[in-house]
């Protein structure tokens, strides 16, 4: 799920209690504090996300999260822990490795679009929660028929991972395929960008854009990235 490794390390959200032993009756839970973070990020991003917005969302105040939460480094660890909860945790489903990990690489693409913000988060967490091991788990099922050691097979799920988020970037030329008007937008932008393309100067370039599209039946580019590049690394 994480590319390269965590940020600093620093005393685990994970190993405390869920709240301070002292002071008065919680009036929430940390999955209801999280839930209200995730809220603000999926409408505003992460800076949508402080102390202070939080409370404001449960209608408390901002220093009564500390009885559950250390700081806002801690918050993004649970909150990056309780978006990958939505990832199928079960056993692979039988059959080739690769169409295994396409199929992972599918779920956290969807993942990533309902919660834009997440990619980034990942890249500031200090400690791996439960769900998140359980991803690097089914990962590292889906290649146990592979002889290579486990070291490849980590930075294969942290090359998987690096496919994704570039996927999972919006931008003019990357919209989700089942948005008709962001493919018209595509096309548009794509049309702009080439304005200067000329068929005489610009032989192969011009071929490119007036080759005939694939069959619908044809591997989308997701697909024949990742079976391309982990196919080098694995086998």
């Amino acid at each position: 799920m994480l590319v390269g490794m965590p940020a600093t390390p620093r005393e685990s959200v994970w190993s405390r209690p869920d709240r301070r032993s002292r002071g008065p009756v919680p009036q929430h839970t940390r999955a209801e504090i999280v839930a209200a973070a995730t809220a603000l990020a999926d409408q505003g991003g992460l800076d949508a996300v402080s102390m202070r917005a939080v409370a404001a969302a449960l209608d408390t105040a901002a220093g009564s999260l500390y009885r559950y939460l250390s700081s806002r480094d801690d918050l993004l660890d649970l909150m990056v822990d309780a978006a990958l909860s939505e990832l199928p945790a079960g056993a692979p489903a039988a059959g080739d490795w690769l169409d295994g990990l396409i199929g992972v690489a599918r779920d956290q693409l969807a993942l990533y679009r309902r919660h834009p913000w997440l990619s980034e988060a990942a890249r500031r967490v200090s400690t791996f929660g439960p769900n998140t091991i359980t991803y690097f788990e089914r990962c590292l099922a889906i290649m146990a028929p592979l002889p290579q050691p486990a070291s490849v097979k980590m930075e294969a799920v942290a090359v998987l991972t690096g496919v994704v988020t570039l996927f999972a970037t919006p931008t003019p030329m990357n919209p989700p395929p089942d948005d008709p008007q962001a493919v018209q937008r595509q096309q548009a932008a794509a049309a702009q960008l080439f304005a200067m393309l000329d068929p005489v100067t610009h032989p192969h370039l011009t071929a490119a854009f007036t080759a005939a599209a694939p069959p619908p039946e044809a591997p989308d580019l997701l697909e024949r990235t990742i079976r391309g590049v982990l196919r080098g690394l694995l086998t």
